[in-house]
């Protein structure tokens, strides 16, 4: 911020493009303001479809990202915690705010060995996850490939209508992309744990780039009626992408 001159009387603090442009034609000095840790929070999504990927399961991923949040949170003064969901609360992986060098290691470490999650509706056990937070200030990261139903979705992101929220969507390439067409398919569903043959048909191949285009397009809708912009990740978590995404937005 900026302050007079005659106020904070130190020539070495001088903006002489503030000054210039001051209504008053005033000498304006900076003053810097004392940072103030923010609670973080990331909020995973352990459910049977984050075991998905063609080289490394989307679970590996977001630990990959907690992990880098921990150290981040650690070298800000920030206090980090964790907290996880299936269809219900995941209360074996729940990590209370700290501040600590180890503690995104720990966190990351517990998503690496979590045993698979239950099937069921995401919105809950998010909204049972976030239920803590509720009404609480902080940042607060919802890493999930989102694919279960979203009409309950809404009414969950207004519990955290007092905290920044960044939404981690992580996809894997398989899921994006169908294999080339002229071949048989086999497709096991991760949450039904249904199984079916499908010929990828020059159809079939556009239907499916159709529906990964629909579901982008319904998440960012979703999240920008409450101004919230999504962070995609595919495939491996970018810290410089994460970082580049925290400077467009301003936040």
């Amino acid at each position: 911020m900026h302050a007079r001159l005659v106020d904070y009387p130190d020539p070495r603090r001088l903006d002489l493009r503030a000054s210039v442009q001051s209504v008053r034609g005033e000498w304006l000095v900076r003053l810097s303001l004392q940072r103030v840790a923010v609670p973080v929070h990331a909020v995973v999504d352990v459910s049977s479809s984050m075991r998905f990927g063609a080289r490394r399961t989307k679970l590996d991923v977001v630990a990959d990202f907690v992990e880098a949040l921990g150290f981040s949170g650690f070298r800000s003064g920030d206090r980090v915690g964790m907290s996880a969901f299936d269809a219900n609360e995941r209360d074996d992986l729940f990590v209370p705010p700290r501040h600590g060098r180890g503690a995104g290691e720990v966190m990351s470490g517990m998503l690496r060995a979590a045993r698979t999650g239950r099937d069921g509706d995401g919105a809950y056990g998010l909204a049972r996850a976030l239920m803590p937070l509720a009404g609480r200030p902080g940042l607060v990261f919802i890493a999930s490939d989102f694919h279960w139903p979203l009409e309950s979705l809404p009414a969950v992101l207004d519990t955290l209508s007092h905290a920044s929220v960044v939404p981690i969507i992580v996809w894997d390439a398989a899921e994006l992309e169908p294999p080339d067409d002229g071949r048989l398919l086999a497709i096991h569903d991760v949450e039904s744990g249904a199984r079916r043959t499908v010929w990828l048909s020059q159809r079939v191949r556009g239907a499916w780039r159709q529906a990964v285009a629909r579901r982008r397009a319904e998440l960012d809708a979703l999240f920008a009626k409450r101004s919230i912009r999504p962070f995609y990740v595919v495939g491996a978590f970018d810290a410089d992408a994460l970082s580049r995404y925290f400077m467009e937005q301003g936040v």
